[in-house]
């Protein structure tokens, strides 16, 4: 099948060390990684059979990817949607102050058999970094 794409702010320390947590632990062959050349990314998206998935729902269909004992996480399913967006934006509106930011865009290489691109060649130039923003 496809592989399930997520497409992460690539100077943001925390993104990075969150996709890095991703490819340690998802199953082979299931995540590819874009690292979003915009530096103004607001949230992470997964592109999943032509769905995209944003905040604290992409966060949550990432789950289903992770090997054991991850998926089991999805009980948070069951918060509220504001709620868990809540909580999202609060940590993305303070990622650069609490984490970090990188000048030079970080690519991850996955470690179990993903692939990484450059930019986001794949998905449609442009694309990204007009719709990312949201």
């Amino acid at each position: 099948g496809a592989m399930v794409t997520v497409i992460y702010d690539g100077h943001c320390n925390l993104c990075i060390r969150s996709v890095s947590f991703l490819s340690r632990h998802a199953r082979p062959g299931t995540l590819t990684f874009e690292a979003n050349p915009a530096a103004d990314q607001r949230t992470v998206v997964v592109v999943d059979g032509g769905r995209e998935y944003r905040k604290s729902d992409a966060s949550l269909h990432l789950l289903r990817y992770l090997r054991r004992p991850w998926p089991l996480l999805g009980f948070l399913r069951w918060v509220p949607r504001p709620v868990r967006d809540g909580v999202y934006d609060v940590v993305a509106n303070n990622r650069y102050r609490w984490f970090g930011r990188r000048e030079q865009l970080c690519q991850i290489p996955s470690d179990v058999g993903g692939e990484v691109g450059q930019g986001a060649g794949r998905i449609g130039e442009g694309r990204v970094a007009s719709e990312v923003q949201q």
